[in-house]
């Protein structure tokens, strides 16, 4: 893995951690989870390097918070929880809890579960910012917003979940490994 100081790369994603070291401060760790909606990818950065990004997929609806709305929350979040360490790859969970099943990984384009399942990893989101993704009728946390494996592969890098961000399975699992709880997320449409 090719580690690249993220203003090298990333001059904008650079910009953008300045702003919300400022407006985050008490937040901001060493390491930060970017996810860009419009080009459906998440980006995982240590201490300002670019470590990795990854194809995703977040709501079919587009974005929002309300609650029972089916989007995907923007802004500020961080992991609260985190479920599967040392899960099988595509194991289903069923309310957090492993199942025991395994899920058949559809890597097909567009290929449809019958089950839409929540494999392998689940990192839980709780929203950051009081009235727009915390509190009332707005909180990714009571909206069970993840990011977690998906048995859909092939439709990742669009547009297709009920609010989550799934991405692949192996994906999900390399970067659990290194995710720990209270993790900075933030969530952009640009």
């Amino acid at each position: 893995m090719i580690r690249q100081p993220i203003y090298s790369a990333h001059s904008s994603n650079q910009e953008l951690l300045d702003r919300l070291s400022l407006k985050f401060p008490k937040h901001i760790s060493r390491t930060i989870l970017l996810i860009n909606i419009n080009q459906q990818r998440l980006y995982h950065l240590h201490n300002n390097f670019f470590i990795h990004d990854y194809p995703i997929s977040s709501a079919l609806n587009g974005t929002g918070s309300q609650n029972g709305s089916g989007k995907t929350p923007l802004g500020a979040h961080c992991i609260r929880e985190r479920f599967g360490d040392g899960a099988l790859i595509g194991s289903i969970f069923k309310g957090r809890i492993n199942t025991g099943k395994v899920a058949i990984i559809l890597t097909e384009k567009n290929a449809l579960s019958n089950a839409d399942n929540i494999t392998s990893r689940i990192l839980w989101l709780s929203g950051l910012e009081l009235g727009y993704n915390q509190g009332d009728d707005v909180d990714s946390y009571q909206r069970y917003i993840y990011i977690h494996g998906t048995d859909e592969e092939g439709r990742l890098g669009q547009p297709v979940s009920h609010g989550c961000i799934r991405m692949a399975n192996q994906d999900v699992i390399d970067l659990f490994a290194h995710i720990e709880l209270n993790t900075f997320v933030y969530i952009i449409k640009q």
